[in-house]
């Protein structure tokens, strides 16, 4: 009998990825379809359409499920023993969602598997582009969502953010407010992440807690949507939703779809998908008090937390580990561009010189700080370079060139503190030490 194993799925933006490991954790098997390469009758740039606006960003909802059946084709050829898998989750792009037309449950469970998943299910949506994490045209709904629970800060402590354009309550709304047709067409809208769970369960997998407090729907305390916030983004949404479930829920056996085209074990098990960065926190095996930063184009900054204060700036997500407990996500926009910039100007362009330079300046800079935003930042609000002198003037002009190094990357951890402890985070007396 094979050894055991057990597959992840990761839909992000760019490609579909498949990973799996056996029993010790090891790695037997990855690929990936990368979506403009891969699919190009899509024509998709970077997985997404950008709209005339440059405010609207949609995926194809089909070339997800054309990338499913394409990887799967590739694991069958190669030779890959599906009847070993059992259990399977994954992650989706957080916020992204996808609306099934009144009729298509009964597709779904019964496809038929001598045709690939993507032509049964082509006339199986209301919505042909989903909106996804990279969109940022709602912001009229997100006006009003706010106005209707009792301003920004309300929503924050009801839904753990203030309106986000990107956020999918605020997507459902501008759908409903321009095609409400469209909307009353639609029997059940999922996440990214909930609609690939969907595909293998063969049934409309639910929303799970994590990445359901991405929308600002969900009531992050008691796990359950907000009837006020939804009345606020469209008539009859609990319904479309269904009912929120623990990320680590599991929903029931795969499809027999995949049983008869594949040779997966009809005992197989479908564990609920989570969002991407809820996702990376529990591959990260964070516990209470650790954070971790991923340094990109964007920073972005999640943590284990135990009592969140919600606020303004940064997002309070429940934690798909442990459902009594959350997670904080903080994302900075002026990430890697600007320390390349920096590098560029003050250190010839050499990773090398920039840490040279660096290590050349003692930590805590003799007081001189720095924070540098090219572009309007998210957490804190502000645009442009600001210097600081140890006796707290604003200096206009540059530092010397190892200072500035030095006010630039103490400016940016700085910041990533300081807000983090704004959202609840404790730094221990041990941790201070350290």
């Amino acid at each position: 009998m094979a050894a055991p194993c057990y597959l992840g799925w990761d839909f992000s933006t760019q490609q579909l990825k498949v990973i799996a490991i056996d029993e010790q954790l090891r790695v037997i098997y990855e690929d990936n379809v990368h979506f403009d390469k891969d699919l190009p009758e899509f024509k998709t740039q970077g997985g997404v359409y950008i709209h005339s606006d440059r405010l609207t960003v949609t995926s194809p909802v089909l070339m997800w499920v054309k990338a499913l059946d394409m990887i799967l084709e590739k694991m069958k050829s190669s030779g890959f023993n599906f009847s070993q898998v059992r259990a399977l989750s994954g992650a989706g792009q957080q916020h992204g969602s996808v609306y099934w037309k009144k009729g298509s449950i009964q597709v779904l469970k019964n496809t038929a598997p001598e045709l690939p998943l993507h032509q049964s299910l082509k006339a199986c949506f209301s919505v042909s582009n989903s909106p996804i994490w990279m969109d940022s045209s709602t912001a009229s709904q997100c006006s009003t969502l706010e106005k209707a629970v009792g301003g920004a800060q309300h929503l924050a402590s009801i839904t753990g953010s203030r309106a986000y354009e990107r956020f999918t309550g605020n997507q459902i709304a501008k759908i409903y407010n321009q095609n409400p047709e469209v909307y009353m067409q639609t029997e059940r809208i999922s996440l990214v992440s909930s609609f690939a769970a969907s595909l293998f369960l063969g049934a409309y997998a639910p929303i799970d807690y994590s990445d359901g407090s991405g929308m600002n729907l969900l009531q992050i305390w008691e796990k359950v949507w907000s009837v006020s916030c939804l009345e606020a983004c469209a008539p009859g949404l609990e319904e479309k939703l269904g009912c929120p479930v623990p990320s680590h829920s599991v929903l029931g056996p795969i499809s027999p779809y995949y049983s008869q085209r594949y040779g997966f074990s009809p005992d197989c098990k479908i564990v609920a998908f989570t969002g991407d960065n809820p996702a990376s926190l529990a591959g990260m095996r964070l516990q209470e008090g650790d954070i971790a930063i991923s340094l990109g184009t964007s920073d972005t900054l999640f943590l284990w937390i135990q009592e969140p204060t919600p606020a303004l700036e940064g997002h309070i997500l429940c934690n798909p580990v442990d459902s009594q407990t959350y997670m904080a996500l903080l994302c900075f926009k002026n990430g890697s561009l600007m320390r390349e910039r920096i590098r560029d100007d003050c250190a010839s362009g050499s990773w090398d010189e920039f840490s040279k330079a660096l290590s050349s300046t003692v930590a805590g800079n003799n007081g001189n700080l720095g924070f540098y935003f090219d572009v309007m930042e998210i957490t804190p609000e502000a645009v442009g370079i600001h210097r600081f002198n140890r006796d707290n003037q604003k200096v206009v002009s540059d530092f010397p060139k190892e200072v500035e190094i030095r006010a630039l990357i103490e400016g940016q951890f700085m910041a990533k503190r300081i807000h983090a402890e704004k959202l609840g985070y404790k730094v221990s007396k041990y941790d201070e030490k350290l």
